[in-house]
């Protein structure tokens, strides 16, 4: 299994149904963006940030980028009942990835501009945490405005941020280390429930956690681009759009 590099520090790991070329394009353009705020602001060295594009058994797109890492690659999908919904993409692109740290990013949403400016100081800390969470703007796909939601008043704000339907990959920043080998990479755990599970398990084993305010991702911000690659959800709102 390849460790990680201690000159990688950020990997970007993006499962891609190989059917949203223009929301790739998009999300890969979120990745630049949030690489050039970063560098300009905290002369992070852009050579240490790569993504990973991992297609689900197709050769899709490959939209050009000014990102010195960008590497694709054309995953078989297992045969399996509950594959699916990028879990196997997940856990195959996160065992190669070569950077200290993890953030997830599907190909129909996107990093916000400061995502990788608001996530630096803690990750090159003298004891940096090995958990992260950011806010993620939801406006686009569900009735709250982001998630995780804010804490009632006398609650664990970390313990109310994972919980089913509050909690999402796009929101996370995580040691490699924590995800691979101590949190047995991303399973396929029950289809759509994969995404909370895996993140519970990444918590409950995690060294230092570290909810922070600041928006990192943008939930559905290619959604429309690709007629041709909606998801049901996304169907059903562009229908009720109409």
């Amino acid at each position: 299994m390849p460790k990680a590099s201690p000159d990688m520090l950020f990997s970007v790991i993006t499962p891609s149904i190989g059917t949203r070329p223009r929301a790739l394009a998009q999300a890969i353009g979120s990745v630049e963006a949030a690489v050039e705020a970063a560098r300009a602001t905290q002369g992070l060295d852009p050579a240490r940030v790569e993504m990973l594009v991992g297609f689900d058994a197709v050769d899709g797109a490959r939209p050009s980028s000014t990102l010195a890492n960008l590497r694709f690659f054309v995953l078989p999908r297992p045969a399996c009942a509950t594959c699916g919904f990028g879990n196997h993409i997940r856990d195959a692109l996160m065992r190669g990835a070569k950077g200290r740290y993890l953030l997830f990013l599907d190909d129909d949403n996107a990093l916000a501009e400061g995502a990788l400016a608001a996530f630096l100081p803690h990750v090159e800390a003298a004891a940096p945490p090995e958990l992260l969470i950011g806010r993620v703007d939801t406006s686009r796909a569900f009735d709250v405005p982001f998630l995780p939601r804010p804490a009632p008043a006398g609650t664990d704000p970390v313990a109310e941020a994972i919980r089913q339907g509050n909690i999402d990959p796009l929101c996370l920043c995580i040691a490699r280390e924590l995800a691979v080998v101590r949190g047995r990479g991303w399973a396929d755990e029950g289809g759509y429930e994969s995404d909370y599970l895996n993140i519970r398990r990444y918590h409950r084993r995690a060294r230092g956690v570290v909810l922070l305010d600041a928006e990192v991702g943008v939930y559905d911000a290619g959604r429309g681009l690709d007629p041709q690659g909606l998801n049901p959800r996304q169907a059903r709102a562009e229908q009720a759009s109409e």
